[in-house]
């Protein structure tokens, strides 16, 4: 028997909950397509967007830079249970479907057939909680693996999971979670996975927040004083354009946090490939890296620098 899918209504996209669905979706999809002559500057092929739900403008932002480069877009919506460590948010994480298949359905987003995946754990991992998995190696010991042991392990597992899946061309993912994009440009790099990873700009509110699922649990007292992570990434670039060595843009960034009495789990600077901290005669490209609590909410945020050569005078 054909597996049956869900279209919500004529100019709406797919909505696939279990694996037949997205299959009988995905092909669909592939039947649907008009070839066009390579060249032709028309988008081809699939492109895929990996969420856990709650979108924001972030993600929409994601969907609509995978519509510029892909004629079909899939976008996954699972709350992946592999990343979230003991006492970590995951049954408070927040959930509304039905909110977020409305946002990709605004101007520019998803159409008549897109598809959403929006499987339940049982779906992603029907034989419970994976034996083999993918490790982030070296990658997934510093920074984010460091505090959160096993997180990008997790990740990565769930990322390829969903790439074979899916199957896309294209995989875009935020610049927001820097050291997720690096694992998983390593990952699909010596795993031989055939697919492009394209990174996305991080997008902000007007005051400068980097936007996240989990800026809805800020108290407005806290959400003001989130506002450091940016100033300290402002701060980071100004001493970086003023010529300033890699010790002196990582201080500049940790003064502005400092002060603002944030509890911080580390202000690093550091290679955009492998995420190692870079020494004080680095130059060259550094990712200036930041977490922190404000209240009880942990935030990250990042932004890629240029680390001049230091000049006879000038601090490192």
């Amino acid at each position: 028997m054909t597996p049956q899918y869900r279209q919500r209504s004529e100019g709406t996209p797919t909505v696939a909950t279990t694996r037949a669905e997205l299959a009988a979706a995905l092909a669909a999809q592939e039947a649907g397509a008009t070839p066009t002559p390579g060249g032709s500057g028309v988008p081809q092929g699939r492109a895929v967007v990996m969420t856990m739900g709650a979108l924001h403008a972030g993600h929409l932002a994601l969907v609509r830079a995978a519509r510029e480069v892909a004629a079909q877009v899939v976008v996954t919506i699972f709350v992946n249970p592999l990343q979230f460590g003991p006492g970590e948010d995951l049954e408070r994480y927040p959930r509304d479907l039905g909110r977020d298949l409305e946002l990709l359905t605004g101007p520019g987003l998803l159409t008549a057939g897109d598809v959403v995946f929006a499987p339940t754990p049982d779906v992603v991992y029907p034989d419970g909680d994976p034996v083999v998995r993918v490790t982030a190696g070296a990658l997934g010991e510093v920074l984010e693996g460091e505090r959160r042991p096993g997180h990008l392990d997790g990740v990565l597992t769930v990322v390829l999971k969903l790439l074979h899946l899916t199957r896309p061309d294209v995989a875009l993912f935020g610049r927001k979670d820097g050291q997720q994009l690096a694992a998983v440009r390593r990952m699909v790099r010596d795993l031989d996975v055939d697919v492009r990873v394209l990174g996305v700009d991080t997008v902000r509110d007007e005051d400068g927040l980097a936007l996240s699922s989990r800026n809805a649990y800020l108290a407005p007292p806290d959400r003001s004083r989130a506002l450091a992570l940016s100033r300290a990434l402002a701060a980071a670039a100004d001493a970086s354009r003023a010529g300033l060595g890699a010790t002196a843009v990582r201080a500049a960034a940790e003064a502005v946090v400092t002060q603002a009495g944030l509890d911080v789990d580390y202000v690093a600077l550091v290679d955009p490939d492998d995420f190692a901290a870079v020494g004080a005669d680095h130059h060259g490209p550094a990712v200036l890296a930041l977490a922190a609590r404000v209240g009880a909410t942990r935030l990250i945020d990042n932004t890629l620098l240029g680390i001049a050569p230091v000049a006879a005078g000038v601090r490192a």
